[in-house]
């Protein structure tokens, strides 16, 4: 069965929508800076979103502020914004900060005075995010939050998937959403890997990732739905992978196998060889590890011609978020017949036998892939897929 994409929508600190996020893509700017949404004595640079839409603000809740904000616009682009209650709707999230993690003041007033109000309890409850997010667009149909590291929003995308083969819903609203906070950030600090300037993937000198925050959704339909309600069928999610390496804790296994054995998968599921793939959106977090691994798997796979890129120096590493942003970002690359540079990429490393775009770059071809890699050895890969290859 074809699954189509019939709308997408993103927010990170590169744009408040796509349209934004494309613009500074094309420009090559890059919004790193110092942390302003909570007090910290880290001066690692961040990537944060500055224009949540007021109507999606919810206090205490900024990762499903930052859902919704991407869920509006997949909806317009969809051509869903109405009553959706006619309809099966699924969604799946990923995420891993959610909008449980702020509750910091709460354990401290606990601590000091014995008591404390219980706001951050309630939000703690109502956090779910996925509920959350069908609860504020009034959509019955499952609902699941994917909380699996950094490949989480891939992998809910692949869950979505694969509701819609197996006919649990009509439509699937799938992707991710994490924001920024002080504890992944105080984290990510103590293993050494986060970079103390703007980061940059791939490259040999790559000292470590910035965080960033944001969310990026997708809406899949069956064929026939789509087709029933007149949508022009121009992207498709045509596969998924997902394997484990079993390996470590936060590093990837050396040799990639896992990483190799989620493409390998995703390939098989789409039906197409590695040579059909015009582009990868590479993980690319910008760590020694990473992506010394993910370079080498990329050119053992599809060979020393492949076109790659990260986006992650213009978002940050966002987590949760950060598979289904990057989805978001491949759909749209095929859909305008475009690629951005690998910002923040100048020197060859030795150690990595190709190497990620440096310019816009027009690509010609049906088929991308986008990459995930997390701790605890999580590999995911999706497949996207488009009818023609016009751009703009």
């Amino acid at each position: 069965m074809n699954v189509v994409i019939t709308g997408i929508g993103g927010i990170s600190a590169a744009g408040a929508n796509l349209v934004e996020i494309l613009d500074t893509f094309q420009s090559g700017r890059r919004n790193g800076g110092s942390v302003s949404l909570f007090p910290t004595v880290l001066t690692y640079p961040v990537f944060e979103v500055r224009n949540i839409a007021r109507k999606w603000h919810r206090e205490g809740m900024r990762t499903l502020s930052l859902a919704l904000c991407a869920v509006e616009e997949a909806l317009g682009d969809a051509g869903l914004q109405d009553d959706l209650s006619g309809l099966r709707v699924g969604i799946c999230l990923g995420t891993t900060v959610a909008s449980q993690l702020n509750d910091l003041e709460f354990y401290r007033t606990y601590r000091s005075a014995g008591t404390a109000a219980i706001d951050a309890v309630d939000r703690f409850l109502k956090g779910n995010l996925a509920e959350a997010v069908a609860r504020t667009i009034k959509v019955r149909g499952p609902a699941a939050t994917v909380v699996n590291a950094c490949s989480s929003g891939a992998d809910a995308i692949g869950v979505a998937l694969s509701w819609l083969r197996n006919g649990v819903c009509d439509i699937a609203l799938a992707g991710g959403a994490d924001e920024l906070n002080l504890v992944p950030l105080c984290g990510f600090g103590s293993l050494g890997i986060v970079s103390d300037s703007l980061c940059s993937p791939f490259d040999r000198d790559r000292r470590g990732l910035n965080l960033g925050e944001g969310a990026g959704v997708v809406i899949l339909e069956t064929e026939a739905v789509s087709r029933e309600r007149g949508i022009e069928r121009v992207l498709y999610l045509s596969g998924y992978g997902s394997a484990a390496d079993a390996y470590h804790l936060t590093a990837p296994r050396p040799d990639g196998t896992g990483l190799e054995a989620a493409l390998r998968k995703a390939l098989a599921e789409a039906n197409i060889t590695p040579r059909d793939v015009c582009f990868v959106n590479a993980h690319g977090t910008a760590t020694r590890d990473n992506d010394k691994v993910e370079g080498t798997v990329l050119a053992g796979v599809f060979g020393p011609g492949i076109k790659f890129f990260s986006t992650k120096g213009f978002t940050g590493h966002t987590l949760g978020a950060a598979g289904a942003l990057e989805a978001v970002f491949t759909a749209a690359a095929l859909r305008k017949g475009w690629i951005p540079a690998s910002i923040g990429f100048v020197h060859q490393d030795d150690e990595i036998s190709v190497s990620p775009v440096t310019e816009k770059t027009r690509i010609h071809g049906r088929f991308a892939v986008s990459t995930s890699l997390a701790f605890g050895g999580n590999n995911a890969a999706l497949v996207i897929a488009c009818a023609e290859n016009g751009g703009s």
